[in-house]
């Protein structure tokens, strides 16, 4: 359960982290990097691929500002993958309502 977020941070089960995260239904990588901060790459998620969700929810960051190019919106689509991107802040609480889904959460936690 996410309990807060704010610029940078994110307390999720009593626990903060400080850096972008994915949040997989029995684990969290609080180490994710991407190859470009503010652009969204398959290599970036390929990882969460690998768990096959259901649904993926990306947080764009607290301003909305990294970018999830519609050809990878397509492209896990036409792998049988909702995909939901939203700013942040909204998508904790669309995480919040969906964790009992077989959902995978990737979050920018700045911009």
């Amino acid at each position: 359960m996410i309990e807060s977020f704010n610029f940078g941070k994110i307390i999720i089960d009593g626990t903060e982290y400080n850096s972008d995260i994915i949040i997989y239904k029995n684990s969290i990588d609080d180490k994710w990097w991407r190859r470009e901060s503010h652009h969204l790459y398959i290599e970036d998620i390929e990882k969460i691929l690998d768990n096959k969700p259901t649904i993926l929810i990306i947080g764009t960051g607290c301003y909305g500002l990294m970018k999830v190019p519609l050809e990878l919106v397509k492209y896990l689509e036409s792998n049988n993958i909702e995909v939901i991107i939203k700013k942040t802040k909204d998508a904790c609480n669309e995480y919040n309502k969906l964790q009992k889904e077989n959902v995978v959460a990737a979050f920018h936690l700045t911009c």
